[in-house]
């Protein structure tokens, strides 16, 4: 896993990423670390979700749908690699991409918004909950369910 250790101000809202003010709490977080990650690490998610939560984003990113750049940064292809499985990168992209929409719809249209929020856009809890204007905390309980939806989806368990 990757690893970025900044030391951040401890306000009420978390960390925030300025140096601490005097007589201020601060505390080291790792900026490199995903949501979903997070989540696991501190055990708010169990095996199955996470993995399902991983696999969705890797669909995600290879049906490269978030918004690009005018330059392509594609990595070489080899031919025999492990990923190629005999398909084109535009098959590999169609196909991720239908997986990104079977996932998304076996999670259902209210709880497809948080895991594009948290998996795919790398968003906190928090702000995903303030975006979608719900209640504070709910976002946990709702983020759980839809992961377990979409491990039954990649038969994960």
């Amino acid at each position: 896993m990757q690893r970025e250790l900044v030391e951040c101000e401890l306000t009420s809202e978390g960390p925030v990423r300025r140096a601490a003010r005097k007589g201020g709490r601060s505390v080291t977080v790792n900026v490199a670390e995903s949501p979903l990650g997070w989540l696991h690490a501190r055990g708010h998610l169990s095996d199955a979700q996470f993995l399902a939560g991983e696999r969705l984003r890797r669909d995600w990113e290879t049906a490269q749908l978030a918004p690009g750049v005018t330059m392509r940064w594609d990595p070489v292809r080899i031919k025999g690699s492990a990923h190629d499985r005999g398909l084109s990168a535009s098959e590999r992209q169609l196909a991720a991409r239908q997986r990104f929409d079977g996932a998304s719809d076996a999670a259902g249209p209210g709880l497809s918004d948080i895991l594009w929020r948290v998996v795919c856009a790398g968003e906190t809890l928090p702000d995903a909950e303030k975006a979608l204007a719900w209640p504070v905390r709910s976002g946990k309980l709702v983020l759980r369910l839809a992961l377990d939806r979409v491990a039954d989806f990649y038969r994960i368990r």
